[in-house]
């Protein structure tokens, strides 16, 4: 990784984690606070750790960024008080804080790219209508992942989930949150597949000078 990379990735990590302690300073509910960051906590050492040897793309570094911004708002809020929320309820005529969208929006957006690019850097796949068939998959079940982790958070927390569930009484938020994490996966393909093999030839050019 190039040292103007490294001094970003620095940056960007610092900047993360003062966000981080300023979102966990006062949340609305501690609980849910720690449920909501906690995969920026387990991320974050992980790509600290491999961004030597296995540098993702740019672009991939910053949609993980926005999406960490994400979960620290929903965290330290709790999804269905999160004032942005509240904001796009107005201006759509709804009544349900629909930022929690947003967050499951982003959980296919960012895992599709990371998908498309660890599938295509390590020869799995060619590109095609396979390699969409698999980033999908890929979406659907991490989304499906974190519907599981949130019922097995009610079943242990009981009435303590109810802000990290989130679902403001819609009986079908769980399919609904899988549909967002869908349209953003199918989203990061169609608008963003061709600046992202840009950038992996670029990455490809740096390791094969080096």
């Amino acid at each position: 990784m190039s040292t103007p990379r490294k001094s970003y990735l620095l940056i960007g990590t610092t900047v993360l984690v003062g966000l981080l302690a300023l979102s966990g300073a006062h949340p609305f509910d501690r609980t849910t606070w720690a449920l909501e960051i906690f995969p920026i906590v387990i991320l974050l050492p992980i790509l600290y750790g491999t961004h030597s040897r296995f540098p993702l793309t740019t672009l991939l570094y910053c949609l993980i960024f926005v999406h960490a911004l994400v979960l620290m708002l929903g965290g330290a809020y709790s999804y269905a008080r999160v004032p942005l929320g509240f904001f796009i309820a107005d201006l759509l005529g709804v009544e349900r804080n629909p930022y929690d969208k947003i967050g499951h929006f982003f959980q296919g957006l960012v895992p599709a790219l990371a998908a498309r690019e660890i599938l295509l850097r390590g020869n799995f796949v060619q590109r095609g209508k396979m390699l969409i068939f698999l980033v999908l998959c890929v979406v659907l079940a991490i989304s499906a992942t974190y519907e599981l982790i949130e019922w097995v958070a009610a079943i242990t927390l009981g009435q303590g989930a109810d802000e990290f569930l989130g679902t403001q009484g819609d009986l079908w938020d769980t399919q609904s949150d899988m549909f967002f994490a869908l349209i953003g996966g199918v989203t990061a393909i169609i608008l963003l597949s061709n600046r992202h093999d840009r950038q992996l030839q670029e990455l490809y050019e740096v390791s094969r000078a080096t």
